[in-house]
C-alpha cells in the first residue's frame, strides 16, 4: 500500500470516528406542562438515539412560547393548534409555521362545581370563558352546540360575546386568561376550560365535565420558523411526536382526556 493510500485510509477512518462521536444537535422546545411537556419528555430517549438533544422549556401561557421562537430564543414550540397560530401571526406580525402534522386533540369542555347537568344551569348564571379570540370563539361554539346560546355566524371560530344573538338563560360572561380558569371554577357557575389546564387541575374532560367537544379541528402540533422548520432535527422531532410510541403513551396516560390526532 502506498503512503498516499495509507493516508487516505487513515483519513477516512478518522472522519468516520468524528461522525460517530459528533455532538448531538441541541433543540430547545417550549411547551405547556400537561400534556405537551410530558409527551416531549417521553420521547427524549428516542431522539437522543437519533442525535438530537431535546431540552423542554415549560410555559404556563400561550404568548411567550411563540414570541421566543420568533425571536430565535427557542427553536420550536408544541402547545397550540392551527387556528390559534394563524390568529397569533395575524395579530402579532410573527412568521411562525407548522412543522408537523397534528399530534393530539384536547377536548374543550365545560365544568362546574355547582351543577351536574346542563339543564341545571340557572337563568343569569355566570359563565367564564378564555379571553383570547380563538379560544373564546371555541367556548362560544361549544355553548351553542349545547343549546345555551346562538351566534350570528354559527361557524365563526373567532366569535366573541358581541356575536351572540340569542341568550335564553341570560348568561353573564366573564372573559379571563385561559390559565386562570381552573383556579376560579368555584367562583363562577360554569367555566369553559382548555384541556391542558383542566388536566393540570386534575379535571378530565371525559369524566368531569358538563359537556365537551365531540369532534374537534383543534389538533395541537409542532411549530417552528421558516428558517428551521425543515431542518433534520426538527423533522426527527416531528416524526417522534407522531410515532406509534407516542400514540400508545397518550392513550394509556390520559384516558380520553387527550386524544391522538394521527
Amino acid at each position: 500500500m502506498t503512503l498516499s493510500r495509507k493516508f487516505s485510509t487513515l483519513l477516512v477512518g478518522l472522519l468516520a470516528s468524528v461522525s460517530v462521536f459528533a455532538a448531538p444537535t441541541k433543540l430547545v422546545v417550549a411547551a405547556n406542562p400537561i400534556p405537551h411537556a410530558e409527551i416531549l419528555e417521553h420521547i427524549k430517549p428516542i431522539l437522543a438515539k437519533q442525535g438530537v438533544d431535546l431540552e423542554v422549556k415549560v410555559f404556563n401561557d400561550y404568548v411567550l412560547p411563540n414570541t421566543q421562537v420568533e425571536e430565535k430564543q427557542l427553536d420550536a414550540n408544541y402547545f397550540q393548534h392551527i387556528p390559534y397560530l394563524n390568529k397569533f401571526n395575524q395579530d402579532r406580525g410573527t412568521h411562525l409555521v407548522v412543522a408537523s402534522k397534528g399530534v393530539h386533540i384536547e377536548p374543550f369542555a365545560a365544568y362546574s362545581t355547582k351543577f351536574k347537568k346542563t339543564a341545571q344551569i340557572p337563568n343569569g348564571a355566570t359563565v367564564a370563558i378564555p379571553n383570547d379570540a380563538v379560544n373564546s370563539g371555541r367556548a362560544l361554539l361549544l355553548l351553542q352546540a349545547n343549546g345555551l346560546i346562538k351566534l350570528k355566524d354559527p361557524t365563526n371560530i373567532t366569535a366573541s360575546v358581541k356575536d351572540i344573538v340569542a341568550n335564553p338563560k341570560n348568561l353573564n360572561f366573564k372573559e379571563l386568561e385561559a390559565a386562570t380558569l381552573p383556579r376560579i371554577l368555584n367562583q363562577v357557575d360554569v367555566a369553559l376550560i382548555n384541556a391542558n389546564y383542566a388536566l393540570e387541575a386534575k379535571l378530565n374532560p371525559v369524566k368531569d365535565s358538563l359537556f365537551a367537544e365531540k369532534k374537534s379541528p383543534y389538533a395541537n402540533l409542532l411549530v417552528a420558523r421558516p428558517d428551521n422548520a425543515n431542518s433534520p432535527a426538527i423533522k426527527k422531532l416531528a416524526a417522534a411526536l407522531t410515532s406509534p410510541e407516542v400514540k400508545k403513551f397518550i392513550l394509556k396516560k390520559y384516558q380520553g382526556g387527550v386524544v391522538p390526532a394521527f
